[in-house]
């Protein structure tokens, strides 16, 4: 929403995400989804197995196991954390004013990784069932979403402690927080969008293509941000 101002345009800010009703109420499909994650492990926790799949190699095979409990409950109940803190964070930060200038943005985020941590709840479960379930099919295109919506929204984050690309360099000046978060979101896209196409290759290689392309915008990231700051300070 905007306003005229004598000084022209002026964006009106919405208000910072915070633990309070308010925002509960309004984040309540969010909340849904998360209690429904709950009573998913509630209901199948009678017939899980006493080990639980919980870690796949790069071949999609099953490497590691988890107890339970764990199983059932443990991707829930590490949303309702995530959710908890990132409602807390923005009172956190000292710059908590910035939250305030990219809380779309910012939803964004909450949103998506809450969905990233139902889809691998789902695929846990199935996996304990005896569902043959191809890993590298389901999680790589949604970890590869994931970086391209954060690559979309990236030029709107605002300089704090919390989410974005937090350097030594971004954090010590706003303008190189600006500059790297805005050369940064299309490389992120890309890096998304390779990492997407390489869902259809076989293993190994789906996932040695998904880990060069996100490892690659983020370290073009890093040293983005230092050469920014080299370069803005130079100039004072």
């Amino acid at each position: 929403m905007k306003m005229l101002t004598g000084k022209g345009e002026m964006t009106v800010n919405k208000k910072i995400p915070t633990l309070s009703w308010e925002q509960i109420r309004k984040d309540w499909p969010l909340l849904t989804m998360i209690f429904l994650l709950l009573a998913m492990g509630i209901y199948y926790y009678p017939i899980l197995p006493e080990r639980v799949p919980s870690h796949w190699n790069i071949r999609g095979e099953v490497d590691g196991y988890s107890s339970r409990f764990f199983g059932a409950f443990g991707l829930p109940l590490m949303s309702l954390v995530f959710y908890v803190l990132m409602l807390i964070f923005p009172s956190l930060d000292p710059k908590k004013e910035s939250y305030t200038r990219f809380a779309r943005a910012y939803d964004v985020i909450r949103w998506s990784m809450i969905a990233i941590f139902a889809l691998l709840h789902i695929v846990v479960l199935m996996a304990a069932l005896g569902r043959k379930i191809d890993v590298g099919k389901v999680v790589q295109p949604a970890i590869s979403v994931l970086f391209i919506l954060l690559g979309n929204q990236m030029g709107r984050f605002r300089h704090n402690y919390f989410v974005g690309i937090r350097t030594p360099w971004t954090l010590a000046n706003e303008e190189v927080w600006r500059k790297t978060h805005r050369f940064s979101g299309p490389i992120w896209v890309a890096g998304g969008i390779i990492s997407l196409m390489g869902t259809w290759l076989s293993a190994p290689y789906n996932f040695t293509l998904m880990m060069l392309a996100i490892c690659g915008a983020s370290l073009v990231s890093l040293v983005y941000s230092y050469v920014a700051f080299r370069q803005i300070t130079s100039q004072n």
